[in-house]
């Protein structure tokens, strides 16, 4: 997430509220060819040179050492195309309550790996098995404004597997088209401004579902979905 504020650690009160700058040059979505399984594990197999968009919200970090954490970028292989397993947070925890997440969490000395971590933390979130997910690469490091480097695991996902949410920090699961995610008319960069005229600029993507319910995926979970855009797109 790209910002730009006056005043460090302030939080956006309500996102939904913040107009959508316009004003961003449209770029091309990335070809449904290169949205395959065999295809992602080439793209990650030889990478591309290519630079990320968003690397961290270091403004609102405190000059203290950030603390590793991994995620995991769950892809599942479904019949009818490629999708992105997302979280949406509960309401009741102190960090980033009810917003839309990857699966994932800090560090524990136990942990060999970011992949160790981001494993370990999706099966205790959501139950996903580890035998079910196949790590075919992973994103540059975002270093987050709570304090974290926080590591982007990149998995493809069995279709036949099953969840077990952890009801005390997962208040729901669901999917996303892994093409609506890297087709850039679908990402909005918005500008919020408080009454003392500071700013932030953040990245979303909202995502309508089929049943007409709206998910609002934003802030660091969106940005890690444009640095994938644009290492597909690179």
């Amino acid at each position: 997430m790209i910002c730009a504020v006056t005043s460090p650690r302030r939080s956006i009160p309500d996102p939904l509220k913040a107009p959508i700058d316009r004003s961003v040059p449209a770029l091309p979505a990335v070809p449904v060819q290169q949205l395959t399984p065999a295809a992602l594990r080439a793209r990650f197999a030889h990478p591309p040179v290519w630079t990320p968009e968003h690397i961290d919200d270091r403004f609102r970090l405190d000059t203290v050492q950030p603390r590793a954490a991994a995620v995991l970028v769950p892809i599942v292989m479904r019949e009818v195309g490629l999708t992105v397993l997302l979280t949406e947070r509960t309401a009741h925890l102190s960090s980033h309550a009810g917003q839309v997440a990857f699966p994932g969490g800090r560090t524990e000395p136990s942990d060999a790996s970011p992949v160790a971590t981001a494993l370990r933390e999706t099966e205790e979130e959501v139950g996903l098995a580890r035998a079910h997910v196949e790590v075919i690469g992973q994103l540059p490091q975002y270093i987050t404004g709570s304090g974290f480097a926080v590591t982007p695991v990149v998995g493809l996902v069995e279709a036949d597997h099953t969840l077990a949410i952890d009801a005390n920090e997962v208040a729901e699961v669901f999917e996303v088209p892994l093409a609506f995610l890297t087709d850039p008319a679908n990402h909005q960069r918005r500008i919020y401004e408080w009454e003392d005229g500071a700013q932030r600029s953040f990245l979303a993507m909202p995502w309508r579902r089929p049943d007409g319910r709206e998910h609002f995926i934003w802030g660091v979970t969106a940005a890690m979905l444009r640095n994938f855009y644009r290492f597909l797109s690179a």
